[in-house]
């Protein structure tokens, strides 16, 4: 009664002529409707419409963000079309932000796009993923053990216990 291949067959065969298949998710985007409010986390692997607002990270394979669409939180996602407001990191492979898109976050990407009119605060960085963070020197690293070994005031320092303390480094040399 419900197979796969009759799902698939009605999926391509709506439109305007043209034959359009998806074999991510089942065929059909996932929509958060101008009504939702959600709170917390959403993660798919096909494709997501919001149009609502998401205080959350969300992950997906690709996202189209509507006018009034907002987020709060992290885009993790293959392809990002955005139209409405972000507050947060968006990382994807290819991002594209449209005339009405406000972004205040960085954007790692490998593809980007911006409209005139676009608004945008925050970093934009080429990258297939995101950059690790940076090690803390300790006094117990390898690499603290490679810069206290060239002397002077870094030994000092890095040997002192109020390196982590976040006391200023005159107090810690002296």
């Amino acid at each position: 009664m419900f197979s796969k291949s009759k799902s698939e067959k009605t999926a391509s065969t709506m439109g305007t002529g043209s034959r359009t298949t998806r074999t991510v998710g089942g065929g059909s985007p996932s929509i958060i409707g101008a009504d939702v409010h959600i709170q917390g986390n959403l993660t798919t692997a096909g494709e997501l419409q919001i149009d609502g607002q998401v205080e959350g990270d969300i992950k997906c394979g690709s996202l189209t963000m509507g006018e009034n669409g907002s987020v709060s939180g992290s885009i993790d996602a293959d392809s990002a079309v955005i139209k409405g407001r972000i507050e947060g990191k968006v990382q994807a492979k290819q991002v594209r932000l449209e005339k009405s898109a406000h972004v205040d976050g960085d954007i790692f990407h490998e593809t980007l796009s911006v409209e005139a009119g676009a608004q945008l605060t925050g970093k934009v960085i080429y990258a297939s993923r995101e950059p690790e963070a940076p090690a803390k020197l300790t006094a117990s690293s390898d690499t603290s053990k490679k810069v206290s070994s060239t002397g002077g005031s870094n030994k000092a320092l890095l040997d002192s216990p109020t390196a982590d303390t976040g006391k200023s480094s005159q107090a810690a040399a002296s």
